[in-house]
Formats: structure tokens, sequence, C-alpha cells
């Protein structure tokens, strides 16, 4: 499974960032090429979360803990 991992920082304190899974199981169809040309998935998510601002993201293959940014 190929995850996408999004950096997000808060608009209302920048300097708070933070690291977020965007896949889900809604989003299966993630393939590597998508994920490295910007993932219209991720486009989708953040129009969903419009109180963060994406700072990066990157794709991850198979299990992924996760960790502060």
């Amino acid at each position: 499974m190929i995850k996408i991992i999004a950096v997000l920082c808060s608009l209302s304190s920048p300097a708070i960032c933070h690291e977020q899974t965007v896949t889900t199981s809604d989003f299966a169809s993630v393939s590597m090429q998508s994920c490295l040309m910007g993932a219209p998935q991720l486009a989708d998510w953040m129009k969903q979360h419009p109180a963060e601002r994406l700072a990066a993201w990157r794709c991850v293959i198979g299990k992924y803990d996760g960790k502060q940014a």
C-alpha cells in the first residue's frame, strides 16, 4: 500500500506543524506515480481541512508509524 504523508501547518500558528497520513481505505487506488505528481486525493483532502496549510508531502510504501514534523 502506498500512503501519502502530508506535513501540515496551522494557519493560526504557522510554526506549529505536524505529519498526517492523508490516504485512507477510500484512496486504495493511489499509485506511486500519482503520489509523486501531487495526488488528486491530497487536493480533495485539503479542501476538507481549510484551517491547515500544506507545507510538504511524501509517498511511503508499506507501514508508516508517524512522527512529529
